[in-house]
This record gives C-alpha cells, sequence and structure tokens, in this order.
C-alpha cells in the first residue's frame, strides 16, 4: 500500500515537472501589439472596477417653514447602489410642528453596477492569467492550435460584454443622478406639505462614476482591437493566408 502511495507521489511530481519544463520566462511577447495591448487592458480593467466599486456619496436638501429655521435632510448612498434602502435623516425628529418620517430613496441599480464591476474584476484576473501565459508559455501557446482560439473567443466575448456592461451601467448611473439630484424634492411627500417649502442642496460629485462609465468604453475598444492582433496567432488566420496564397496562383500557358 506504501510502495503504491510513493508511487502516485513521485507519479504526479513528474507531470508537474513535465509542465513546468514548458515554462520559458520570456518579456519579448510584450513589446508585441498581444503583449502590451494586454497590459493596458489589464490596468484599464482595475480603473473600471475601482472608480465604481469604491464610490461613496451624498445628497441633501433643506426644509424651511416660518417660525422655524432650516433643517437639513440628507441620504448618504454608495456601490452597490441600492437606493430604495437608503433612508433620508433629518437633524430632528420634529419640524416644522410634524413629526419627519424617515424616506427612502427611489431606484435599485445595483444589477448593472455589479454586473459592470463583477465582469471588470473576471477581466482583471484574466489579463493576468494571460500574461503569465505570453510571457512564460508563448513557446506552447504558439505551437498550440487551441488555445489561441480560445483567447480569440474569449477576447470577441469579452468586447461584446464590455459593451453591454458598460451601456447598462451608464443607463443605470444617468438614472443615479436624476434620483439624487434636484428631482429628490418631487419625491419627498413632506415637502408637498402646506407652508413648508423644500430646497435642493448639494450631491456629491460623481465624476468617478463618469471616468468609470468612460473606461468601461475604453476596455471595449481596447479588447475590439485587440482581436484581430489574437486571430493572427490562430490557426484560423493561418487557413486564410493559404486559401488566399493558392486563390492567386495562376497556372501558366501550355506552349503550342
Amino acid at each position: 500500500m506504501a510502495s503504491d502511495m510513493s508511487y502516485r507521489v513521485r507519479q504526479r511530481i513528474s507531470r508537474l515537472g513535465q509542465r513546468m519544463s514548458g515554462l520559458q520566462i520570456n518579456f519579448n511577447p510584450l513589446k508585441e501589439p498581444l503583449g502590451f495591448i494586454k497590459i493596458l487592458q489589464w490596468v484599464a480593467s482595475i480603473f473600471s472596477f475601482a472608480t465604481c466599486g469604491g464610490f461613496k456619496g451624498k445628497t441633501s436638501f433643506l426644509v424651511s417653514c416660518q417660525g422655524s429655521k432650516n433643517e437639513t435632510v440628507e441620504a448618504s448612498f454608495a456601490y452597490p447602489f441600492r437606493l430604495n434602502q437608503v433612508s433620508l435623516h433629518a437633524t430632528h425628529d420634529s419640524f416644522c410642528n410634524k413629526t419627519w418620517n424617515d424616506y427612502v430613496l427611489i431606484g435599485d441599480f445595483s444589477s448593472s453596477a455589479q454586473f459592470y464591476v463583477t465582469f471588470a474584476v473576471l477581466v482583471f484576473l484574466y489579463c493576468i492569467g494571460a500574461l503569465v501565459l505570453y510571457i512564460g508559455y508563448m513557446n506552447r501557446y504558439r505551437d498550440s492550435r487551441k488555445i489561441p482560439l480560445i483567447d480569440f473567443l474569449i477576447t470577441l466575448i469579452a468586447t461584446f460584454l464590455w459593451l453591454v456592461s458598460t451601456s447598462a451601467w451608464a443607463k443605470a448611473l444617468t438614472d443615479i443622478k436624476m434620483t439624487t439630484g434636484e428631482n429628490l424634492i418631487g419625491q419627498i411627500d413632506f415637502c408637498s406639505e402646506k407652508g413648508i417649502h423644500c430646497y435642493f442642496d448639494s450631491v456629491t460629485s460623481m465624476g468617478s462614476l463618469n471616468v468609470s462609465v468612460i473606461f468601461g468604453f475604453l476596455n471595449m475598444i481596447l479588447w475590439g482591437g485587440n482581436a484581430w492582433f489574437v486571430y493572427k496567432e490562430t490557426s484560423l488566420h493561418g487557413q486564410s493566408n493559404v486559401s488566399t496564397h493558392g486563390a492567386g496562383t495562376v497556372a501558366s500557358p501550355s506552349g503550342m
């Protein structure tokens, strides 16, 4: 029993050694468009999920009525933007001769935000794996028929998903701005009471969220542009070249 166990261990170590034997550290692929664009994709994915997932903001408005000083009502919100779970809090429980009930903001934009951030994180991890493959196993990458084809298919899928996720997130961001902006006053029944006036005060700048949308579309461009360079590594490109050269060959006329 012990001998069988030791044999299996040696066999596994031998297989691992065979796999690692193909490791050849070479940074030259990073100088080529295939590797250099992958670095850009890796960096852009970091900016995408960091600018969106790390956002924290606040919106507020003022309530005034005769015989009472202005009261500040505010709400703090953050990723993943489940605004319908965010309460509007006033400094005092009662003002303007009325009791303040905690209202909530309108809208749940977590699905679009989480889809965008989750996909960006997955792209980040894939880029790391691809860079390790390019740097350490480029010889196996180019000798294989399946690996470049898989890389090409993932590139096409990623390009499409960047378009979908960024478009959905851009629409959600527009709705978030409307919900937390000046339109906030119209959502509060308290502000429609007689003798009560509400004035929008401020909302945290969403510049970083705008940047996340920009980087989303930038990622789409990077992945779409890199599809050509990945395609050139596949056997499909070689077959198209062969067919092109074959079609261009013209038989010489036979002599009379």
